[in-house]
């Protein structure tokens, strides 16, 4: 009776979901054997914790459960971390690629939203991201809009990475705020 209960427990916790999963693109594949077509299904899945933490995995079976839990494993394998400013947008304006495809990102004010097409949306969703602007240019398959959505991500760095490569304090890298303006604000005369 105590094991079962210990079983019991184990599910439950297994089914709280740490992560959140998109399947971004499915297609099927076919064979030509002897004696005729056998057809697969590929798919592609982005995971992410949607707190900084993002991955992409493919995976092939005969059936497309089989393959979206493939897909599922391999991305959850292949996380990378993201820092965020404020927890809802990218620090600073990058570029990646892979292939023929590539990706620009900006960082946006505080509600702009996800401007994102198809696979960038799913990764940006995924890792958190509340305000991005990006732009895909180059190719539409989405094998390649990940990758370099993700190879991208990878360059993006926080004022605290910069100032620990630097070997500066955070408040020596970041702009200052003027304390000018209120001396702007006096009568000028003519």
């Amino acid at each position: 009776m105590a094991r079962d209960d210990n079983r019991r427990d184990r599910r439950d916790r297994d089914e709280a979901p740490e992560f959140a999963d998109r399947l971004v693109a499915i297609n099927r594949v076919s064979k030509t054997v002897k004696g005729g077509k056998r057809f697969g299904f590929a798919a592609l899945v982005v995971v992410g914790d949607q707190k900084g933490r993002v991955g992409f995995g493919k995976g092939k079976a005969k059936e497309v459960p089989e393959a979206i839990r493939k897909a599922t494993e391999a991305a959850k394998r292949g996380m990378i971390r993201v820092p965020l400013r404020e927890g809802r947008t990218l620090h600073h304006d990058m570029q990646g690629r892979h292939g023929a495809g590539k990706v620009v990102m900006r960082t946006a004010p505080q509600g702009t939203g996800i401007i994102a097409g198809g696979p960038c949306r799913a990764v940006f969703e995924m890792l958190g991201v509340q305000d991005v602007v990006a732009k895909s240019t180059g190719s539409q398959n989405p094998y390649n809009m990940i990758r370099a959505t993700i190879d991208g991500l990878k360059k993006e760095s926080s004022p605290r990475m910069v100032a620990q490569r630097r070997g500066k304090k955070v408040a020596d890298i970041l702009p200052k705020t003027d304390a000018a303006p209120a001396a702007e604000s006096e009568p000028v005369e003519a």
